[in-house]
């Protein structure tokens, strides 16, 4: 039977032409299925894909569905932040998830803001409680970070900035989590930590998006996907047993709810979903 009382949300990234923006209307009403709580969507580098995020999540919120907007703020100033909350606000926006952002190459840091903790503090000294905000949370260390204890520090300034809950970067070993939100519990930090979930559909698509975000990809998994070679359905059949069993530690483990990155699909989740029991 579904259970519908364990929250999920989805992630989205702003499609570049007409197709993908069709395309990913349909692999949303798809995944509406499954009663997401929110739907986010991404912020490109130095804010790049601004329009294109925005046009996305007034669409979700049009369809009868809670939208959140990631929030960069690199090279950003105070002016232009305070204009784009505005106008969030007046689309209807209840959620924001403010990041600090990724630098475009050649980019210097720039702008009015040097860490996600600084546009926290902004948007609620300008906007109160109109926005419930969720910052990222990074439980295998962000890669920048100079040691582990100062990233922990870096995630307690974001969340005594005014944070709300964070999703954390995608990983493979729920030890890495249950020991995060043991340090965060520890510093007397209350918010909810989301599990961000990255279904394997693809094993040089992983192997990418690992590589430069800095999330570890457990070595035996690693074997595993490489032994498949080109085996398309091997690596998806493997893959959905790999992440139907993270996710079914987390939520035994007591995960508040699970974020699923989408890639503007829905088959993996969809999948997913229905072996967790979270499917309508």
């Amino acid at each position: 039977m579904a259970d519908s009382r364990f929250p999920i949300s989805l992630e989205f990234f702003p499609p570049k032409t007409p197709e993908g923006a069709e395309k990913l209307r349909v692999v949303r009403s798809k995944l509406y299925a499954l009663r997401p709580e929110f739907c986010s969507v991404t912020f490109g580098a130095g804010g790049s894909t601004q329009a294109g995020t925005f046009s996305a999540v007034s669409e979700i919120l049009s369809e009868g569905v809670q939208a959140a907007s990631h929030f960069s703020c690199v090279g950003a100033t105070k002016a232009t932040v305070r204009a784009q909350l505005a106008e969030l606000k007046a689309m209807g926006v209840k959620r924001l998830v403010a990041l600090r952002g990724d630098l475009p190459s050649g980019y210097g840091l720039g702008g009015e803001f040097q860490y996600a903790s600084d546009l926290v503090a902004f948007i609620r000294a300008e906007t109160g409680d109109d926005f419930h905000i969720e910052v990222a949370a990074y439980p295998e260390v962000h890669p920048q970070a100079k040691s582990p204890a100062s990233d922990l520090q870096a995630f307690a300034t974001k969340v005594r900035a005014g944070a709300n809950s964070a999703i954390t970067q995608y990983f493979y070993n729920a030890d890495a989590y249950f020991r995060f939100v043991e340090e965060v519990d520890a510093l007397g930090l209350t918010v909810p930590v989301v599990p961000g979930i990255m279904p394997i559909t693809s094993s040089t698509q992983l192997m990418r998006f690992s590589d430069a975000c800095g999330a570890e990809i457990p070595r035996w998994i690693r074997l595993r996907l490489q032994s498949y070679g080109d085996d398309v359905e091997s690596i998806k059949a493997f893959g959905l047993d790999v992440v139907t069993s993270l996710c079914e530690q987390l939520r035994a483990g007591g995960a508040p709810a699970i974020h699923f990155y989408t890639m503007n699909q829905s088959v993996a989740t969809l999948a997913l979903c229905e072996r967790l029991g979270l499917s309508a």
